[in-house]
């Protein structure tokens, strides 16, 4: 049955589903039309909502560029490909490199999403090199699905923001810690359920991966630019002050130390706050060290800066999207309407269910908690259902369609090389079966 559900949600994939661009610009189409046909907004109105929120997200666009740019610098130097290659040797089938890389990348989603992203991504490349009769889109699929988890881990931005004094729901729900949220019995038992059974889910997809084999996978593999021009190029023997400059150990060793020095200071002030910023902040200083001059550096940031291109034009068009569906009020609607067919028994679960389908147009955590968070805790404060319960509802709907939405693989997919309809039928498996112990979780716990 899995396998006959694989290749069906294959040959629709292969055949409906376009590059990850079109996506986008397709759901604008969708947005622009549900926000006339069922909010009441004009043409013109839906015109300037898309324009006004289109450069809203330009610095999380730059977050997750840098995300994909300091990832591949890191990992392109000696030290890191030398322990990515380590790990990667517990992996001598296709079935434990399945489950490696599955298990590794969620354990890394859960302590951060950019993270984990990029570790999955690199340590799938590092063991399909390994075990090349891997399936290699199944082994990225894999490393995706680790994704699934992040909002229930340590940089979950719902839970970590109504944990904060003076958020804005503040007033509604009070402060509620983490203690509620993420190391609440319902999330543990969610995270520990998917930790144990998707590395087993994802091995059993590889015999679907075998019968859907197009091309070998020495070919989908070198469409991956990761390792290119690796070779640090040859000092002058006559080198100019320029030159020495550029291939000076010093210079990389002092801004790097420097860098660190503030990661130091930042854990010890913050403790355990591993951001976006500071994992970008990070890597890239310890890129800098690693790659021992300014120079191989230098040649690492032109290779990686190539596989940016998809996050930098595509994150504007799902800004617009997000300002169409937040201005027009359809995101609202959305929300008024599930909480309209819920009880005290039921909100969970629906609260869940519709922040999954929000969050196909609204593809950010935070984002969508300002949508929803002003619908679904009046609805639980009146029906004396938990609030820390229905957040989380709308923090694992978020991540759960994360599956069937291309705006987060982005990173992983030009890390890989691969298309969005290469993991696409598999993430649908994938989203299929997270369904029922999230449903549990939320329902009976």
């Amino acid at each position: 049955m899995l396998r006959s559900m694989t290749l069906f949600f294959n040959r629709l994939v292969q055949r409906y589903l376009p590059d990850a661009f079109l996506f986008a610009i397709i759901l604008t189409f969708v947005v622009f039309v549900l926000g006339i046909g069922f909010t009441g907004s004009s043409p013109a109105e839906m015109v300037k909502y898309w324009g006004n929120g289109f450069w809203d997200l330009l610095a999380f666009a730059m977050q997750m560029s840098l995300i994909v740019v300091t990832g591949y610098i890191l990992a392109n130097s000696p030290m890191i490909k030398s322990l990515l290659t380590r790990i990667s040797k517990f992996a001598t089938t296709p079935g434990q490199a399945i489950l490696l890389v599955t298990f590794i990348s969620a354990v890394a989603c859960l302590i951060n999403y950019g993270f984990g992203l990029v570790v999955g991504a690199l340590l799938a490349i590092h063991v399909a090199k390994r075990v090349p009769s891997v399936d290699y889109r199944l082994l990225m699929a894999s490393a995706y699905s680790g994704f699934l988890l992040w909002h229930g881990g340590l940089s979950g931005s719902i839970p970590l923001t109504i944990a904060t004094e003076g958020h804005f729901m503040e007033n509604s729900m009070g402060i509620i810690p983490i203690t509620r949220t993420l190391f609440s019995g319902m999330n543990l038992f969610i995270v520990l359920t998917l930790l144990i059974t998707l590395p087993l889910l994802n091995r059993l997809l590889m015999n679907s991966a075998n019968d859907l084999a197009a091309q070998n996978n020495s070919d989908l593999i070198n469409r991956e630019t990761y390792t290119q021009n690796s070779e640090p190029a040859a000092i002058p023997k006559k080198p100019t002050p320029a030159e020495r400059l550029e291939n000076s150990t010093l210079i990389s060793l002092v801004i790097g130390l420097l860098g660190l020095s503030f990661v130091i200071y930042h854990f010890a002030k913050n403790g355990l706050d591993l951001n976006i910023n500071i994992v970008n902040f990070t890597f890239l200083f310890l890129g800098i060290i690693f790659h021992k001059s300014p120079r191989q550096f230098l040649d690492s940031v032109s290779d990686a800066v190539k596989n940016a291109g998809g996050i930098i034009i595509q994150f504007p068009f799902y800004a617009g999207i997000m300002g169409m569906m937040v201005a027009s009020g359809l995101s609202e609607q959305m929300s008024l309407w599930f909480v309209s067919i819920s009880n005290d028994f039921t909100l969970p679960l629906l609260t869940f269910i519709s922040a999954g389908i929000v969050n196909i147009f609204v593809p950010s955590g935070g984002g969508q908690w300002v949508v929803q968070a002003p619908i679904m805790i009046p609805a639980a404060l009146e029906l004396g259902v938990d609030t820390a319960k229905t957040a989380m509802a709308v923090a694992w709907g978020d991540a759960w369609t994360n599956m069937i939405q291309p705006f987060w693989a982005l990173p992983l997919l030009a890390i890989a090389g691969l298309k969005v309809k290469d993991i696409m039928s598999f993430c649908v498996i994938i989203l299929l079966w997270s369904f029922i112990p999230i449903s549990i979780g939320l329902l009976f716990l």
